[in-house]
């Protein structure tokens, strides 16, 4: 009754064919659907992203897609137009219907059009709060468990926010897929591993 499953951005867009697929990534809903029937507390993040948001590499003339940019709120990686508010992208992955139905909570991030948003539980300045927190302590959640998409960014993120607000933090790595772009030293997945073994996330297959 204390453990929450954070089902992290179970959206067609982040699935093969859509516009920001990570790889195989449908390949963890029904798994993911099946283990949150073990979970008395489901939670689930959306990307809710306006049209021209400014995360968006074609809001920014003669940039690409997973170049950076520097934003008011710090480094920001530009991505191809995705989960776009009432697309058909922006829909869960029909795999993860059970889930979704039974879910406590759904937490749409990125409507801000000025500022992305990873985490479930703050938006990328690392002020504005989605409203997570409070909601998860109201129900008596003290550990956090995250799934879905993707690893090394909204997974990522949102895990190290759970630490840093008082949850215990675990990312079902099985049950997770990442982008993995490339870094000088290694992929932002390895990064994102670096920074849980910091902090003190703990990874479980």
């Amino acid at each position: 009754m204390s453990d929450a499953l954070v089902i992290i951005d179970p959206q067609l867009d982040f699935c093969p064919g859509g516009r920001l697929a990570v790889a195989d990534g449908d390949a963890v809903m029904a798994p993911i659907a099946a283990l949150a029937q073990r979970f008395a507390h489901v939670i689930v993040t959306q990307d809710w992203h306006p049209a021209g948001h400014s995360s968006f590499a074609s809001s920014h003339p003669g940039q690409q897609p997973f170049a950076t940019v520097a934003m008011p709120y710090g480094e920001q990686v530009l991505w191809p137009d995705h989960c776009i508010q009432r697309s058909a992208g922006a829909d869960f992955h029909p795999a993860i219907a059970d889930a979704v139905a039974r879910a406590d909570l759904i937490v749409r991030k990125g409507t801000n059009p000025a500022v992305d948003s990873y985490s479930a539980f703050f938006e990328n300045d690392h002020v504005t709060r989605t409203g997570l927190a409070g909601a998860l302590r109201d129900r008596g959640v003290t550990c956090c468990v995250f799934v879905g998409l993707a690893y090394d960014f909204c997974v990522a993120w949102s895990a190290l926010d759970a630490l840093a607000e008082g949850f215990e933090a675990v990312v079902l790595k099985e049950h997770t897929r990442a982008i993995a772009l490339p870094l000088a030293h290694g992929t932002t997945a390895d990064a994102a591993e670096q920074r849980f073994a910091t902090a003190g996330v703990r990874l479980a297959m």
